[in-house]
């Protein structure tokens, strides 16, 4: 059963979720998407992996309480529709939305300016059972906490009979945190969703330990979130359907390739600044960067980054706190990922503080971590 978020109409919160469902149906995402913040409304800790960094609780940004609630449920309370008050936090039906996509790569286009956008979107993610863990208006970023999608956690005669008694009991395994980048591109507003995955696996003899490992993202999960934005911005389920219909898919994804040069280390992507600008603010999205500021009038990404000592992938405990972490931030250097287009083909490559060229074994490792992620 889904708790009600305060401030808000019962009722169509209930219909908001029912559109929200039918949207992840149509994507491919049959079960309901119930998520809950490793962090409670008082800023106590619930189940979150014990190496990852909990976000300060801001007040302003806790997260409502939340439990699971089936399709068949959100379809018997969407009934109520018809009779239901027009009074909601969902702005009226627009139609200045629009889907484009790119490989697995799904993006919103909003005639709407940033400013408009941003505010909503920060709204957004906290009434659907979220902390923002960072938000970052200049960057145009948000970032959630940890957070457990309850939907994933089996239901059986047991955790029905208990109830909520009990309901801290159950887990699914899994924790995700989302970030959403906001864009101003030419006159309207492009809105990017990425998310990263740590998965429990039991180790050890017995199985009696625990490690988080990271997970692989998920374009559709993505773009079931994408989704349920459009919703949430004032757009009915059924033109949320026809602009993901509509949304055309290229075929490949850009080829790069790691050029190592007596200048240092650059990556080379067959594609135009445009295309290149937009993988690689996806990349650094996905790899959890620090992103302080972009320019992309100068083609560059304002980032800091903490290397680890072999520049190997590190999956111990801590290692997401140690690279990625907010606390961290002051200690991490700063370096600009400069975005340089010829036609169809755009160099990317990594300046220091002082915009100086960056040949150094840590650029070298920082454009590899960009190389995976795209």
């Amino acid at each position: 059963m889904n708790k009600r978020h305060a401030g808000l109409s019962a009722l169509m919160s209930l219909v908001l979720l029912a559109g929200c469902s039918e949207v992840n149906q149509f994507l491919g995402n049959e079960e309901s998407v119930d998520y809950k913040s490793a962090v409670t409304q008082r800023g106590e800790p619930l189940s979150i992996p014990p190496d990852l960094t909990q976000a300060n609780s801001d007040p302003r940004y806790r997260a409502p309480a939340s439990g699971s609630t089936t399709y068949s449920q959100f379809q018997q309370q969407g009934q109520a529709q018809a009779t239901a008050p027009k009074t909601s936090n969902v702005l009226p039906g627009r139609q200045d939305m629009r889907v484009e996509r790119d490989g697995d790569l799904r993006w919103l286009v909003v005639e709407r300016p940033p400013e408009e956008i941003f505010p909503r979107l920060v709204d957004f993610w906290t009434e659907n059972g979220f902390t923002v863990a960072s938000n970052n208006p200049a960057a145009g970023l948000i970032e959630t906490d940890w957070a457990e999608n309850r939907a994933k956690i089996p239901e059986s005669w047991l955790r029905q009979a208990l109830g909520a008694v009990l309901e801290s009991a159950w887990d699914s395994g899994e924790r995700e945190k989302f970030r959403t980048r906001v864009e101003r591109v030419d006159g309207h507003t492009e809105v990017y969703v990425s998310h990263r995955q740590m998965l429990e696996k039991r180790v050890g003899a017995d199985g009696g330990q625990v490690q988080w490992q990271n997970g692989q993202e998920d374009p559709g999960l993505n773009a079931a979130m994408l989704a349920r934005m459009m919703v949430y911005l004032g757009s009915d389920v059924d033109n949320a359907r026809k602009l993901v219909q509509q949304a055309e898919a290229s075929p490949q994804k850009p080829a790069v390739q790691e050029d190592v040069r007596t200048q240092g280390t650059s990556l080379l992507v067959a594609e135009s600044f445009d295309r290149a600008w937009r993988r690689v603010g996806v990349a650094l999205d996905g790899g959890g960067f620090a992103v302080d500021d972009r320019d992309r009038s100068t083609g560059d990404y304002f980032v800091r980054y903490v290397d680890t000592d072999t520049g190997e992938q590190n999956e111990q405990p801590g290692f997401f706190s140690r690279l990625f972490s907010g606390d961290k931030k002051a200690e991490a250097p700063q370096y600009r990922i400069h975005l340089a287009g010829a036609g169809e083909q755009t160099t990317v490559t990594v300046l220091d503080a002082n915009g100086t060229r960056d040949n150094s074994a840590t650029a070298q490792r920082l454009l590899s971590v960009l190389k995976d992620k795209m």
